[in-house]
Parts: C-alpha cells; structure tokens; sequence
C-alpha cells in the first residue's frame, strides 16, 4: 500500500512540473489521466473523506414541514379534478427511448437516457402526456377524462429558486375523445381558474392562443414550411425577451429574412379578447388563410364558453403565446402569475408559468400502427413553481404549519401508568381516533404538555388513579388549559366532536 501511494505522488510530482513548464496540453491530460487510474486503484480510504452528502443537481429533499403544505396543494388539485368526474391513471417511470424521440422538439435534448444494460433502450418519461398518448394506443382506448401526479425527469439547467428541478411533480387533467368543438377545451380553462383561485395564489392570467393561428400567420408573413417549428419555438420566447433579441434570432440564428420577421413582429405584439378576434377575422391577409380562420372560428366559440363560465375576464387571447412542443395542433393555453410592482405600472408584471396546456390531436394516432387518431386536450399544473411561492409566503409570515395530524396525547400525570395508557391508546386507534403518546415509562407532566405546544395537538387525555376508580378520563384542551372530566365510553365521541373541522 505504501509504494502505492508513493507512486501515485510521483506521478502527481509529474503533473505538477508539466504544468509549471506549461507543457503541451495534450501531455498534461495524459499524465493527469494515469494519476486519476492510479487514485482510483489505490481508491481504499483515499476518497472517505471527500465525500459530500448532498442531493443530485436539480433536486431536493421535502422537510415535513414542506410535506405538509405540498400536501395541501395537491389535495386541492385532486379535489378539482374528481369534481370534473376525472379517473386516475399511473404509468412507469421510465418508457422505451423510442416511445419519447421525436415528440418534444427541441426540447428533446433535455431527456434523460438511461444506461444500456443490455435490453431494452429505455429513457426517463419527459412529461405524463406522451405516455398517456402511448397508454390510449395500446389499450385501444378512445374516450377517457383521467388525471395523473407524478413525477418527471428534465436534464435541465435548473434555476432550483424559482421553482424548476431537474426532477419534479406534474398534475395532469386530460379530456380524450371526439367531441363537439372546444366544449372540452373550455372546461380545462375552467379547471385552471379554480384551482389558481382556490389556491389563492394572487392575480392570475390564462393566456390563450392556436397553433392554427399561429402555422397561418406564419404563413402569410412569409416563413417557410420547414422554418415553423423553429421560428415558433424562438416566438416562445418572447414572453422572457424583447422582440429586438427574438427577431435577432429569428434572422441571425436561424436564417429567416428580415421583412418576415417584422411581419410576424406586427401579429404577435398583439392580445386582448373578442373584439382582437373579431379583428383579425377581418383582417386581410388572415382571413385569406385557412388554418388561421379555423383557428379563430374555434377562439370565437372559446371566449363565447367562457363569458358562459364567468371566467373570461381572466384569459387573454396572446398571439405570442406558443408553447414550445411539438405535439400541439389546436388551442393552447398558459397561465401565468402576475405581479402588481406598485400602482403606478401599467401592464402587471408576470411572474412566470403555473399551469399549461392545449389540444393535441395527432400524438395518439403516432403510436396507433393504423394511425387512428384521437382527439385530446389537457392542462398541466405548475405545481412546483406554485409549491415555491406557497412556501415563501409561509417562510414570510411565519405560518406555525402542523406535519402531523394527531388529535390527542394520552397522558399521565402519576407513575407506573404505562399499562393504562397503552391500554387507552389502543382504544382511541381502534376507533380511528388520530393519537400518540412519549415512550416513556415515566413521563413528567409537564413535558407531555410541552410536546402538545411543540407539535400542535389541540388535546391531552390524561389519566390519573382517581380517574381510573372514577371510570373518567380527564380532557385537557391544549390551547386554553380548560379540563373536563369525561366518561370513559364518552371520550371518543368527545374528541371526535372537538377536533372536526367547523
């Protein structure tokens, strides 16, 4: 072991002179290399002390704390969506490589290939919509509302403080099926503003646009067929950049000329509601093309089914809104969080995406070998970016947020009580009743009642010697000290009547 290591700081010695004489790279990294094998044949207690625990780029572990109010989230999410009369679905982690190539764009760089181990090339899922696209074609299925939660896996550069991970939680809503126009596609517009609004968030906007729309602008302003996806996806931006650095792109990047570029600029600057359709349904060059009319034909409907709702106050029709995947062919949606700077600003600022989504009709008949199609819209909740503004805010007012549910302590107040209280405890489990006690054979009161302060359990069933001859349990109310006795064959009633929510 000891000429090992000394061969391993000759070679160091080595690296280190061909630094300092600036030798050819080359060489260096030829030395360095040798040095490494070396360290990691002698590997044993070299590396011990260097390890770091720490999570993996991109991701994080949940306190309590931080389950607790997650918890809240998806419970309103989930409660929406059951009240929309969705079923749930699950599917694997990780799909066949090729099940996933090819659907997101140029998105597709940012998925995770798993290793090949000799079997199947597999990859981590990207979204829950292209393995419910993949479920439908296999099951054959052609008429489902389902939701699916679950987890996904982006090898993205994350910003981890603005609520982006390499691997987070997507809630899923999806209507599929043949149906009349844009009745499903209204109701998971109507989804978005319940939730954004139960979980008040603060002022929200859902903007909405068509990807016809959009291929028909394109059109007419001159961009060719093969230059939609890309120009699109540069138009996606314009909601992070100035118009100036997109069309930069637009015409230096990626080879469109400079007069289409200001055509396309003219359109996408606008938003607003059905006045804005109305418009541009008598606009010239529009109106002409027959993806674009369609498109805003269906808007019109949309906006008429959301008057309806009550809820168009809140969706503006943005024609810079494009969604960078490609499996999108219809009406697409995002909301965004707005932020009132102060009162002298015009225009609320956004304060990024909490929920997406849109029509995809072609994504099932892609994996169907005889290509038989079926129509689907959906909406994704932003769950973790509204996950990171729930928990600022309970950070900010220093919220006390309770991670357990316990409804009662089962104390004593004397010695050698233990039996009598497990003997109560078991009782209060049996009916279904949420309690706990310290595993101690002899607590001191006083810290009983100091672990109900701490965790927030609101009662304290304590029983004494004289209780027992009595055949009463003493009920102590945590928050105001008030204590009452009750009947044995009372106090699950007692306690289930004190601790249900009003």
């Amino acid at each position: 072991m000891a000429e090992e290591a000394a061969a391993v700081r000759a070679q160091a010695e080595v690296v280190r002179r061909l630094k300092q004489d600036k030798a050819d790279p080359d060489e260096i990294a030829k030395e360095v290399a040798k040095l490494l094998e070396m360290k990691a044949q002698l590997g044993g207690d070299e590396g011990k002390h260097k390890f770091v625990l720490k999570t993996p780029k991109g991701t994080r572990d949940y306190s309590p704390k931080q389950m607790a109010i997650r918890e809240r989230v998806f419970n309103a999410i989930i409660t929406c969506f059951k009240r929309h009369g969705a079923e749930v679905i699950d599917t694997p982690v990780f799909e066949l490589k090729e099940t996933l190539t090819g659907k997101y764009g140029e998105d597709s760089k940012l998925i995770y290939d798993l290793k090949d181990q000799g079997g199947e090339l597999l990859s981590l899922r990207y979204d829950l919509t292209v393995p419910f696209a993949r479920y439908l074609a296999m099951n054959k299925i052609t008429n489902i509302k389902r939701y699916h939660i679950a987890k996904v896996y982006r090898r993205d550069n994350p910003a981890m403080t603005r609520g982006r991970y390499r691997e987070f939680y997507q809630c899923d809503f999806d209507i599929a099926g043949q149906f009349d126009p844009m009745i499903p596609d209204a109701e998971c517009l109507k989804i978005v503003h319940e939730i954004l609004s139960d979980l008040q968030l603060g002022d929200f906007l859902v903007k909405v646009n068509d990807r016809r729309i959009l291929d028909g602008m394109f059109a007419v302003c001159g961009v060719p067929d093969s230059k939609f996806r890309t120009i699109c996806s540069s138009v996606d931006k314009l909601d992070k950049l100035p118009w100036e650095e997109v069309k930069n792109e637009m015409v230096g990047e990626k080879g469109l000329s400079p007069e289409a570029a200001d055509r396309i600029g003219e359109y996408v600057q606008l938003h607003g509601g059905l006045e804005l359709i109305e418009q541009l349904l008598q606009d010239p060059k529009l109106s002409q093309n027959k993806l674009a009319k369609e498109g805003l034909g269906d808007m019109k409907l949309l906006f008429e089914y959301l008057t309806l709702f009550g809820i168009a106050g809140k969706i503006s029709f943005d024609l810079s809104l494009a969604r960078g995947l490609d499996y999108y062919t219809g009406v697409i949606f995002e909301a965004v969080l707005l932020q009132q700077e102060n009162d002298h600003v015009e225009e609320p600022v956004s304060v990024g995406s909490v929920a997406g989504g849109g029509r995809y009709d072609g994504l099932v008949g892609m994996f169907d070998p005889k290509g038989r199609k079926v129509p689907c819209v959906g909406v994704s909740i932003g769950i973790e970016r509204i996950f990171s503004i729930l928990e600022q805010r309970v950070e900010a007012s220093e919220e006390k947020i309770r991670t357990t549910e316990t409804q009662v302590l089962v104390a004593s107040a004397q010695k050698k009580l233990l039996e009598e209280r497990l003997k109560l405890i078991s009782e209060l489990w049996d009916a279904g009743i949420k309690a706990e006690m310290l595993y101690k054979k002899n607590p001191k009161l006083l810290n009983q009642l100091q672990y109900c302060e701490d965790t927030g359990i609101p009662l304290v069933a304590i029983v004494g010697e004289q209780e027992l001859k009595d055949g009463v349990v003493k009920l102590r109310v945590v928050a105001t000290r008030e204590e009452v006795n009750i009947r044995r064959e009372s106090l699950v009633e007692e306690i289930r009547m004190r601790t249900s929510r009003p």
